[in-house]
């Protein structure tokens, strides 16, 4: 950010007379400062306050917890220091890429001497009459020819510097070398037009410096700072201006957001085989914080998932080694996206494993738990919840139309992707069809010929929308072959139906499809309890042949099965059909 020292007109210090701000009223935790520069050594960065201070009221040094030296401004409300920042950059007054930071970034105070102002309230800035600084004599830039033999002066880490920071900002993508090729002169010539200079593809002594300087002040601004979890075995480079340690809760170390950064970080650590992996995969993506859009990549001892929303992106990594699955998981929103797109690769580079795992006791004492939360994290909810049934070995599912008239996703147990195949809202049902490879245990086989009416019936759906993890068995009977209105492909069962159960299959003693719940109809009246509604198996076939689908007939010779058999049965019939959005 280095810039030589301007004379600063009576406009700038009006623009300080007029930024109003009240201490009286103001949180003492609200404090933000304007950063001007940061410099590596302590003697450039005390010569450079002294020159700010001469000329700017509420000028600061400060030792940062990266070990370098930032100059800044106030402090002042989060409000008061955006107005000021626009302002000074209109007038020259500061550098470009100047920007506010809160307290975390800085560690303790240098200038003015004696000082404290991290602790202090925010203050109005003063109103002062401006010195008329000297203006040095400005150096001239060095020609290409002067710019190629300073550069000869820099060693492998010194040019290495300059390519990691070219990277940072995009420009560069080749290895960190040291070596200044075409491809580090391509991206010197990038970085010199992005900020408005001459592309020569040879940086100046004094180019060089702002490159770095630019890249520090990135770094400082997310805080990279290397944490070493001992009771996880995680060491990693996280951006801890943006996060902070909460809580364990076993199988994650959490850090959550700071000075609403919107950023969280999950560090993943539990022991495991190949089946517990499998099983983090599925309960990862149930979460709220991986959006149902993004790359889903599982293999053999390694998983990515990767989410993103209108309002929230996510990247997880994990690893099975040795028995221990290790990793972790970035959380931001899309505001962020520009600066995580550099913070994962840093991360991901330096994450390392070491030790043990998180106890599974693991649990900080005092945080909220529920069956809508899976280690402290909220649990993705769908927008319904229907039953359903497989019609055939491929897996194609029978439910409700009104469990997927308007979803994005449709899943079957909350792991099988479906799509909709045919859809018959007059009648009240829909046909699903996988998008993948799938072949249930069992599959429907339907009565070819009407049941006897005041038989004995039973409903294997979800009443409760999958809360008890498996289909449940509903008694009833048959009461009637028709609808209320006499329409002859419905029939009446005497049981009472949950909301959820529309779309299960109706089963007589031997375990053949004899009916498809209905929702309640919409007749504006209340009927009596007890009174639901199905549509008649035997009428299915030609109901699907326009579908293409071919249903398999139930067996004549079928013997009534128990309770617990048929119960068995309906469980692995059944499916819970869930809609997303």
């Amino acid at each position: 950010m280095k810039m030589a020292v301007r004379q600063i007109f009576l406009s700038v210090f009006v623009l300080f007379s007029v930024v109003v701000f009240s201490a009286d009223q103001a949180d003492a935790q609200d404090r933000v400062w304007v950063q001007l520069e940061a410099h590596p050594d302590l003697a450039t960065a005390e010569a450079r306050v002294r020159a700010y201070s001469r000329l700017l009221p509420d000028v600061n040094g400060y030792q940062m917890r990266t070990g370098w030296y930032a100059i800044a401004l106030g402090p002042y409300s989060p409000n008061d220091a955006a107005q000021l920042v626009a302002g000074l950059r209109g007038q020259g007054a500061i550098p470009q890429d100047s920007y506010v930071a809160d307290v975390g970034l800085y560690r303790q105070q240098f200038f003015p001497i004696g000082a404290n102002t991290l602790n202090a309230a925010p203050t109005a800035p003063e109103v002062t009459t401006p010195v008329q600084a000297p203006q040095p004599v400005a150096q001239p830039e060095e020609t290409v020819q002067e710019a190629r033999r300073s550069e000869q002066q820099l060693d492998r880490q010194q040019r290495e510097e300059l390519q990691i920071a070219m990277q940072w900002f995009g420009h560069y993508n080749s290895g960190i070398d040291g070596a200044f090729g075409p491809g580090t002169r391509r991206a010197m010539g990038l970085w010199q037009a992005a900020n408005g200079l001459e592309e020569t593809g040879v940086l100046t002594t004094r180019q060089r410096a702002l490159l770095l300087q630019q890249y520090q002040g990135e770094l400082a601004a997310l805080g990279m700072q290397t944490v070493r979890d001992e009771r996880a075995g995680i060491q990693i480079n996280l951006p801890m201006a943006m996060v902070q340690f909460s809580h364990y809760e076993y199988p994650f170390a959490q850090f959550d957001s700071v000075g609403g950064s919107g950023v969280q970080v999950l560090l993943i650590s539990q022991e495991g085989t190949r089946a517990t992996l499998g099983g983090l995969y599925e309960i990862m993506q149930t979460l709220e914080i991986v959006p149902l859009e993004g790359e889903r990549n599982r293999r053999e001892n390694s998983f990515v998932l990767t989410g993103q929303s209108d309002s929230l992106r996510s990247h997880t990594i994990a690893r099975l080694q040795d028995g221990q699955i290790k990793g972790f998981t970035l959380i931001w929103t899309p505001d962020r996206d520009q600066q995580m797109a550099r913070v994962l690769p840093m991360m991901e580079d330096s994450f390392e494993t070491f030790g043990a795992t998180l106890d599974p006791g693991a649990i900080d004492p005092g945080l909220d738990q529920g069956a809508d939360l899976v280690s402290g994290l909220e649990v993705r909810q769908p927008e319904l919840a229907r039953s359903g049934f497989y019609l055939n070995g491929a897996g194609a599912v029978m439910t409700t139309s009104e469990a997927v008239g308007t979803c994005t996703r449709i899943l079957v147990d909350n792991q099988y992707e479906m799509e909709l195949a045919y859809a018959n809202a007059d009648l009240g049902i829909a046909v699903l069809q996988p998008t993948q490879a799938l072949a249930p245990s069992t599959f429907a086989g339907f009565l070819q010929t009407p049941a006897r009416i005041r038989s004995d019936v039973a409903v294997a759906g979800f009443p409760y929308e999958g809360a008890l993890g498996a289909a449940s068995l509903n008694f009833g009977t048959l009461a009637d072959l028709q609808g209320l209105n006499g329409e002859p492909m419905m029939a009446r069962l005497n049981m009472a139906i949950e909301p959820s159960e529309a779309g299960a299959p109706v089963l007589d003693a031997t375990g053949a499809v004899v009916g498809v719940v209905l929702p309640e109809p919409q007749t504006g009246r209340a009927l009596p309890e007890g009174v639901s509604f199905a549509l008649r198996g035997d009428q299915m076939a030609s109901l699907l042949a326009e579908a293409g689908v071919q249903l398999s007939p139930a067996s004549v010779t079928a013997e009534p099965l128990t309770r617990n058999a048929l119960a068995r049965y309906g469980m692995d019939l059944s499916v819970l059909v869930t809609c997303w959005n």
